[in-house]
């Protein structure tokens, strides 16, 4: 009987023509967006919000906050940068919505900064008279557990912890009213 071995180059070749699929199938994996909550969120359930024990370090001042810290109000909760375009232009209607939640004591918004320098930070705010509470998303932690890669993004969360409406994207007055007002914040 006559045995035929394959070259070792061959061998190699496909052992290293493997691998290159195995890591390029894992990169397509990580680049695709966790639509888990959207999905959820569309099918008309309320999916716990990810991250409610990570405490984030306040942009202004000692401490920090997590969405626990606002257990049984509304959290309109926006990933933005100071270098985010559409996140200056939605900047308004979120100050509205926080105002309008904190007047009748139901809820505010919460603003992870996204890959931001502090102090763009900082005159970012201070320039739009935001008043809403500002947390640094340091390591972009909470962002990862929500699926955020683009900015903006906003999620509202209900009294019970619950993401209620999502928008991937520049959002606006009326998304957050309905949302709010799904959520049981009034509006």
């Amino acid at each position: 009987m006559i045995v035929r071995r394959r070259p070792l180059f061959s061998v190699l070749g496909l052992g290293l023509a493997a691998a290159f699929l195995a890591l390029l199938a894992y990169g397509l994996v990580l680049q695709s967006p966790n639509t888990t909550l959207d999905d959820a969120v569309q099918r008309g359930e309320r999916p716990a919000a990810p991250g409610s024990s990570l405490d984030l370090p306040r942009l202004e001042g000692p401490g920090t906050r997590s969405l626990e810290d606002y257990r049984g109000k509304v959290v309109v909760l926006n990933f933005w940068a100071s270098w985010c375009a559409p996140c200056e232009v939605e900047a308004p209607a979120l100050q509205r919505i926080h105002e309008q939640l904190v007047a009748t004591g139901r809820g505010t918004v919460l603003a992870p900064s996204f890959q931001d320098a502090i102090t763009d930070s900082e005159r970012f705010v201070q320039r739009l008279g935001l008043s809403f509470p500002i947390v640094r998303d340091v390591d972009t932690k909470l962002a990862a557990q929500f699926g955020t890669r683009n900015l903006p993004e906003t999620f509202v969360i209900d009294p019970q912890g619950r993401v209620v409406a999502i928008s991937r994207g520049q959002t606006d007055d009326r998304f957050l009213r309905d949302a709010v007002r799904r959520a049981g914040g009034g509006t």
